[in-house]
């Protein structure tokens, strides 16, 4: 009769070493959850196929399915309010607050956005998921809400949730109302210093290089891009290392219609223009309601300048040309959207 062999049940055979059964079964027992990169999750199962952060991530979103809008938002809204309170939130070196920035400016913004504008949000994954970048995009609308429009955009719809810090005009930071908030929600001044300390630390950067000269033109030069000036914005990407994502944006330019311009004044109160639209100041304050067109921001193409010297930034040829190349893509890609679009306001 022969011998009787012994079936081991934790893997192990009689001389205690793995049986290649089990270690298939351990080299199997992996995160079936895919990463934000869409690549599997590479950690151990704990339950249900899913590792510790993903099964977290799950049971949380499970309960906040059966949890009612307002007892969420009213949660939201204290723990806010206790961070502030505790000064339990980051600031960084330019004033940047992203507790403040994410709870109430961009929640404040964000019915404009999905509601009134309807904004649709193309290529986002020509935008790096880290690292640094610069978004490059056309200016209009005599009120710059499509540099807000563009920074939720990024924020809500890109998978990475990236805070996009703007880089604004001068007069943005002598306004004593607007200078405190434009600082605490990310933006910073458009010059070539404060842009390449952003780019060279990994952040997403935006700038609008037509500036006042694009959101203050007349409505009969919609759509045609101004000039983007002497091609700082190149040279701070060229130094930095970082692509630049040319952005066109389709909308804004009817939202405020340019008819006229009050240049007395503007000279009297220091504004680069005082607009005169169809419905203001003819209605008085209801003037100042935005027309709701529906709006397209297209992300392109990245342009790589990793590959040229960071002495290429002095070279005056080939920063006009590249500023040229970027102009060019962003107003073709502007033509191609209007005569795709179907109406306006639809």
């Amino acid at each position: 009769m022969p011998e009787a062999r012994v079936i081991p049940i934790d893997g192990r055979d009689a001389d205690g070493r793995d049986t290649g059964a089990a270690r298939r079964g351990r080299r199997s027992a992996r995160c079936t959850a895919l990463g934000g990169d869409g690549k599997r999750c590479r950690e151990v199962v704990v339950a249900d196929g899913l590792c510790d952060e993903h099964l977290a991530e799950r049971l949380e979103a499970e309960a906040a399915a059966v949890t009612p809008e307002w007892e969420r938002r009213l949660a939201g809204g204290l723990a806010f309010l206790r961070r502030r309170i505790t000064g339990d939130y980051p600031i960084d070196d330019f004033g940047f607050d992203p507790d403040l920035t994410e709870s109430v400016f961009l929640a404040s913004v964000r019915p404009l956005y999905e509601k009134y504008f309807r904004v649709e949000a193309r290529g986002l994954e020509n935008i790096p998921a880290e690292g640094g970048a610069l978004v490059v995009a056309n200016h209009s609308g005599t009120v710059p809400l499509d540099a807000l429009m563009t920074q939720l955009a990024i924020f809500d719809h890109h998978p990475a949730h990236r805070h996009l810090r703007m880089l604004g005009a001068d007069l943005v930071f002598r306004s004593p109302l607007i200078a405190p908030i434009a600082r605490k929600t990310g933006g910073t001044l458009a010059c070539n210093e404060d842009a390449e300390r952003l780019l060279s630390a990994g952040e997403l950067a935006g700038v609008w290089p037509e500036g006042f000269k694009g959101i203050g033109k007349p409505f009969s030069e919609r759509y045609k891009l101004q000039r983007f000036g002497r091609g700082g914005f190149v040279s701070a990407a060229i130094r930095s290392g970082v692509p630049i994502v040319p952005c066109s944006i389709v909308g804004a330019e009817e939202i405020y219609p340019i008819i006229g311009n009050v240049k007395i004044l503007a000279r009297l109160f220091g504004f680069p223009y005082v607009p005169v639209t169809p419905t203001f100041p003819l209605l008085g304050p209801l003037g100042l309601l935005p027309l709701p067109s529906k709006w397209i921001i297209e992300f392109g193409e990245p342009i790589a300048t990793n590959e040229l010297d960071s002495s290429a930034a002095d070279d005056p040829m080939l920063v006009f040309n590249l500023t040229d190349q970027v102009r060019e893509v962003i107003q073709q890609t502007l033509y191609k959207l209007l005569l795709g679009r179907r109406s306006v306001f639809f």
